[in-house]
């Protein structure tokens, strides 16, 4: 039997989502402590990975049970044991052949950026006091629905079989307090790519690239023409679609 387990997590903590041996993972936090529970050893399968420090709203895994398992009862007890900053929403019962990883249609990621001193998000967005223009940001942003290869904003040396994405939606709004959000919606997304194309789009905004830089930036297929990546403080994972 497959169960599909839906969670959050604040990443300050950890080094990423993929289990590694000698320090902190989300993965093998929860596997760990699900293994404890059941007595049995339990491996998990995420929706994806995400990196050092990066959060997640919303995320998917699953893991296999040879025998029926009570959903509520192991989320309450899950969320016992579970340090505070990971918490399980909901398990549920899927078809055996269901894939976390695999079946994922669109994920969106969620970037979180105050311009103003914010004690509430210090945890949960960049601080970033400089002027934006955030029309010149979101028509540089409308530019990476044009393309499919985002080689410019790929980490290095990462084990990618392919720099080919399809991104769906990317914009920039400004909410009531005016903390800026960015949400961008893909079939996948490349190590580091959020945050190199979030700092990229920053420096539209401050006026160090125009649209056209930007659009130059991703045709080039160069990593060393996109600007630093923007602080993992700021990134959420917020929605798997299947």
């Amino acid at each position: 039997m497959r169960y599909f387990m839906e969670l959050q997590y604040d990443g300050a903590a950890y080094f990423g989502w993929q289990r590694q041996p000698d320090v902190a993972t989300v993965q093998g936090t929860i596997e760990q402590k699900l293994s404890m529970l059941r007595r049995v050893p339990t491996e998990i399968v995420g929706a994806g990975r995400t990196d050092t420090g990066v959060n997640a709203s919303f995320y998917v895994a699953h893991f296999d049970s040879d025998t029926p398992i009570e959903c509520a009862q192991l989320v309450y007890k899950l969320n016992k044991v579970l340090p505070a900053d990971i918490a399980i929403m909901r398990i549920y019962e899927v078809e055996a052949t269901k894939h976390a990883r695999f079946d994922a249609r669109e994920r969106e990621y969620t970037y979180l950026l105050t311009p103003h001193k914010a004690p509430m998000r210090r945890f949960s967005a960049w601080h970033y006091a400089v002027e934006l223009n955030v029309d010149e940001m979101n028509k540089a942003a409308a530019m990476l629905l044009e393309y499919d290869d985002f080689t410019s904003f790929a980490k290095l040396n990462s084990d990618n079989k392919t720099n080919i994405c399809h991104i769906f939606h990317a914009r920039w709004e400004v909410e009531a307090d005016g903390t800026l959000r960015f949400t961008i919606r893909a079939d996948r997304f490349l190590r580091n790519m959020v945050r190199a194309i979030v700092g990229t789009l920053v420096d539209v905004g401050r006026g160090r690239y125009s649209v056209a830089d930007f659009e130059a930036i991703i045709r080039s297929r160069d990593l060393s023409r996109s600007s630093a990546g923007a602080p993992a403080v700021g990134l959420f994972l917020s929605d798997v679609r299947y």
